[in-house]
């Protein structure tokens, strides 16, 4: 389990990270997604140890993760732009590895080169972006850790390879129990990966909870009317958003179908249909809700 309690941290007068508390359970996936500047990286550093927060502190299996050695053997981060150095290769790498990580698995390392296409005798720092998060993957699921934390996994794979990690890191967990806290723009991607989402607005949580319980909590609807009702028809019902053209009214509506179409229906509507949002649907209605200028931006 990975504890995080009160974090925050500060760059000169930028607050990046700011009194964050979230607990990660054991096996799970965890997908951390927000806004541009949002701390999603920040968080990301202070959990694996690489940075010291300013105040609060994580905690892996109740232990500080901070001078521990031994918790820092289980967790594997990969950042945004993976560090290598100009003679580093695949080979090269896990010989180094194999003596930094008591879990180091030969068979998986060698399972994974054949897996994905990449020579591992080849400089690592000559290849595309997308090689290369490839190459650091190969490398992390090697060490066979208990705790893997991924930014920005999914930036320039190509739709094959996006498939096989995720369905690599699926089968980690399920046959593992490894913890994954992923952070990504792609939402797509994280709403088949993840069990949970974390959502970030200026270095805060605005939610955390499970895929399944935010889909079914926020409903897209149309409803049309030969005569418009009153102003106030909406008022018995939790509108996020409306918009209007003409007689046809497009609504976000929090709640479940259950709570909201009888009360439409007393409307006499002559169409209504209520389908599920997005995932990435329901973070530009999150972050409006926020004070996000999700119009400007769209």
């Amino acid at each position: 389990m990975i504890e995080v309690n009160h974090i925050t941290k500060k760059f000169g007068k930028v607050t990046a990270v700011d009194d964050f508390t979230l607990t990660v359970n054991r096996g799970s996936v965890l997908g951390i997604v927000g806004s541009n500047g949002g701390g999603k990286s920040t968080l990301l550093r202070i959990m694996s140890g690489v940075f010291d927060p300013d105040k609060g502190e994580v905690n892996i299996n109740g232990i500080n993760i901070l001078n521990n050695p031994s918790v820092k053997g289980e967790c594997f981060f990969i950042p945004d732009y993976p560090y290598f150095s100009n003679s580093s290769t695949l080979e090269n790498t896990a010989f180094l590895f194999r003596s930094l990580y008591p879990n180091w698995n030969e068979n998986a390392f060698k399972q994974f080169c054949s897996v994905f296409p990449i020579d591992p005798d080849a400089r690592i720092i000559d290849m595309s972006k997308g090689m290369q998060r490839q190459a650091a993957l190969i490398l992390a699921l090697s060490t066979c850790p208990r705790y893997l934390l991924l930014d920005e996994i999914f930036d320039g794979l190509d739709p094959v390879v996006r498939k096989l990690v995720k369905k690599i890191i699926i089968d980690n967990v399920s046959a593992n129990d490894m913890t994954v806290v992923v952070a990504s723009h792609n939402l797509r991607e994280l709403e088949e990966l993840c069990d949970r989402i974390c959502l970030m607005h200026k270095g805060k949580l605005l939610l955390e909870r499970e895929i399944d319980e935010i889909k079914l909590g926020l409903r897209k609807v149309q409803v049309a009317f030969t005569e418009v009702p009153d102003n106030s028809f909406f008022n018995e019902i939790n509108v996020i958003n409306t918009w209007r053209n003409g007689n046809i009214f497009n609504l976000t509506i929090k709640g479940t179908e259950e709570e909201f179409m009888p009360k439409l229906q007393e409307l006499n509507p002559i169409y209504i249909s209520a389908v599920p949002m997005t995932l990435e649907e329901i973070f530009i209605c999150e972050m409006g809700v926020a004070g996000y200028d999700t119009e400007n931006i769209l």
